[in-house]
């Protein structure tokens, strides 16, 4: 699983709207080739469908379909927002990090979570993640999950 590796990280982006902020995430999955085009989508219908269950935290969302729907290989990309998108989540609005998530299986998508649940535990690591202009400035937090 690569697990916001460099290459799967992009900083200080803006988006329109929700949809627009999903598939900048699932670009850079697909980009690698951990998913498919049609997964992309299936991660926007998915949201349309179910509404905004995936903005976990304050400021935090992690769009994601199903394994069937074009995932090749389990993957977690990120995507920082210049400024917040409303997802439509009156608590957790607005969103500035985009976490694209592509699980090949339930246990896949456990271990996944697990890490951003790690990752997201301290405070301090949520704005370092919103502020950081390179993959340096968040490598040590990165590097602290292993």
């Amino acid at each position: 699983m690569s697990f916001l590796s460099q290459d799967l990280l992009s900083f200080n982006q803006t988006a329109e709207n929700a949809d627009e902020a999903i598939r900048l995430s699932g670009t850079l999955l697909q980009r690698k080739g951990y998913v498919s085009e049609n997964y992309i989508e299936k991660m926007v219908e998915s949201y349309h469908e179910n509404g905004a269950y995936f903005v976990i935290a304050p400021y935090v969302a992690i769009p994601h379909a199903r394994p069937t729907d074009g995932v090749e290989k389990s993957a977690v990309s990120l995507v920082t927002l210049s400024s917040g998108v409303s997802f439509g989540h009156k608590a957790n609005d607005p969103v500035r990090l985009v976490f694209g998530l592509a699980a090949s299986s339930s246990e896949e998508h456990l271990k996944v979570i697990q890490n951003i649940v790690a990752l997201l535990s301290q405070n301090e690591n949520i704005e370092r993640l919103m502020t950081a202009q390179n993959f340096e400035e968040i490598r040590p937090i990165l590097e602290g999950l292993k």
